[in-house]
């Protein structure tokens, strides 16, 4: 990332600051923002509205150098939110989170440049990987550069195709092409896919894989265990 990068996260919420907390000393400037008026302990976000008057922005940050994140949590509002932003800056990159294809294809029809569709558990767990220089690398090459990687949460449909394989047995880039980076398993427990906890456990129907690969490679890893595209 270009050391001229402003970030402006606008969301208050925990992976908006993990976001916040993985950018600040890669960029220039990095700024949040939210709708509710801060406490003392959040003196690092700004309060905004959804307005379609931008010319804060235009004032105090230089928007040719700007990354957007829209990170509400309230899927209409970060809708209304990016479209808002994408029409008073057009050439600015926005990238948005959505908790679902659904709105993944909404966001990217109101103008979003990348989105990440994405679920509460599966933002939980890329917080805490956020932490971790390798897996910070990765996705910054998802989020900011032209990269053709994507991030999905997948879940298992047919178990039976592991044929009672362990995840440590199975070479995912070779058979799949795929990085599985964690699991959610379908109890609701989270684990790295190499944690000792996960590497011999069993996979079940239900388990839900948090994985890094082409979109090709995801969609044929999907149609093998059972999930309809999408």
């Amino acid at each position: 990332m270009s050391n001229n990068r402003i970030i402006l996260i606008f969301g208050n919420n925990e992976y908006a600051q993990k976001i916040y907390e993985s950018v600040e000393s890669k960029c220039d400037k990095a700024v949040m923002f939210g709708l509710q008026e801060p406490d003392e302990e959040q003196h690092r976000v700004q309060q905004f509205d959804l307005s379609d008057n931008w010319d804060d922005l235009r004032e105090n940050y230089d928007m040719q150098n700007a990354i957007i994140f829209c990170a509400l949590q309230n899927e209409a509002q970060n809708i209304f939110l990016t479209l808002s932003l994408h029409a008073a800056f057009e050439n600015v990159d926005i990238i948005a989170l959505a908790r679902n294809q659904e709105d993944a294809n909404k966001l990217y029809m109101a103008g979003a440049t990348k989105v990440i569709p994405i679920v509460e558990t599966t933002a939980l767990i890329i917080a805490d990987m956020i932490k971790k220089p390798i897996i910070t690398n990765l996705l910054h090459n998802i989020l900011y550069e032209e990269s053709s990687l994507k991030l999905m949460q997948i879940e298992i449909h047919n178990a039976e195709h592991f044929e009672g394989k362990y995840p440590a047995d199975i070479n995912w880039s070779r058979d799949h092409g795929i990085i599985v980076l964690s699991v959610i398993t379908y109890d609701g427990v989270s684990e790295f896919i190499y944690s000792s906890k996960t590497k011999y456990r069993e996979i079940h129907n239900g388990d839900l894989f948090v994985v890094i690969g082409y979109e090709k490679d995801l969609q044929e890893f999907k149609k093998f265990i059972g999930e309809a595209n999408g």
